[in-house]
């Protein structure tokens, strides 16, 4: 049940940012990338402050549980090395999505699924070969639903490579954190480490103005407390005891949640090769998580 509740949080996860990327487009006609990504990441944190004590309710923690976990050092280390990840692979993401088209962007981005078991081979983990052939369908499958023309690179496509890579260690970060801190609080110090990695450059690049940050108060909104405090705060308690190549598939979900969202929301039909990617990226999922044979049983068999 753990297992699957965690799967759960993941898949939320994944259809938050899917359906938030008319957020992030919509807010780009009014502001610059460095002050959406400061406010959002500020909204996410306090959101999260502000629901604290609610969830903790809900968890049952006693209080003085609660106020011993704001003291784990390894709480803060975790908090500021996420946060920095996380402000740089937004922002690089906001950036590059300028100069790129959204179905190149969609692909690039996911292949964090790739990146993420091939940094981990570096790090002593040996993904199983079911892995390695789940991570190959969820590329085909994303190939299928993302990239409609030529796959010759921008700078815009630099952008997104660099974003892709990011958050591919930003997963394996969380991976070794988040079984020793609470996941919710070491999300909230994320957000305002993030927001404050952009603040300098906001100012300094961007001089935001208030009528425009208001003009584009519904996207920062939903991207601020949905997509950010919701969301990395799902993937952060989602991801904890989980395997985070298996994870880095549930997550790259989310390009197959945005073209769902634009077909139920905006009326955009998908074509027969954007539904065959969409099929194959979850078959790549529900092979991730089909369970392998007892290491006796498999003995056995091959002996006979």
């Amino acid at each position: 049940m753990k297992h699957w509740k965690n799967n759960l949080m993941l898949l939320s996860a994944a259809l938050i940012w899917g359906c938030a990327f008319v957020a992030q487009s919509v807010s780009m006609d009014y502001i610059g990338p460095w002050t959406f990504t400061c406010i959002r990441s500020f909204i996410g944190g306090v959101t999260l402050l502000a629901v604290m004590p609610l969830l903790d309710r809900f968890r049952s923690a006693p209080k003085e549980h609660s106020k011993a976990q704001w003291k784990n050092p390894q709480l803060l280390k975790g908090g500021i090395a996420c946060g920095i990840i996380l402000g740089f692979a937004s922002m690089s993401q906001q950036i590059g999505i300028q100069y790129t088209s959204v179905g190149k962007a969609g692909f690039i981005t996911a292949m964090y699924v790739v990146l993420v078991p091939v940094l981990s081979v570096f790090l002593g983990n040996r993904p199983k070969l079911k892995t390695w052939i789940s991570v190959a369908l969820a590329v085909i499958g994303l190939y299928f639903l993302s990239i409609q023309g030529s796959m010759s690179l921008s700078v815009g496509d630099l952008w997104m490579i660099g974003c892709a890579f990011l958050f591919a260690v930003h997963i394996l970060v969380i991976d070794h954190f988040s079984p020793m801190v609470d996941g919710v609080r070491m999300s909230c110090i994320q957000f305002f480490v993030a927001g404050l990695v952009c603040l300098v450059p906001m100012i300094v690049l961007e001089h935001p103005i208030w009528s425009n940050i208001q003009a584009a108060a519904v996207p920062i909104l939903y991207a601020g407390i949905c997509s950010s405090g919701m969301g990395y705060t799902l993937q952060i308690v989602g991801q904890k005891d989980a395997d985070p190549t298996v994870a880095s598939m549930l997550l790259s979900l989310e390009s197959v949640f945005a073209a769902l969202s634009g077909f139920v929301l905006l009326n955009q039909v998908l074509s027969v090769r954007e539904l065959a990617g969409c099929a194959l990226m979850f078959g790549a999922v529900i092979l991730s998580q089909l369970p392998g044979l007892p290491k006796k049983q498999s003995a056995e068999s091959i002996r006979e």
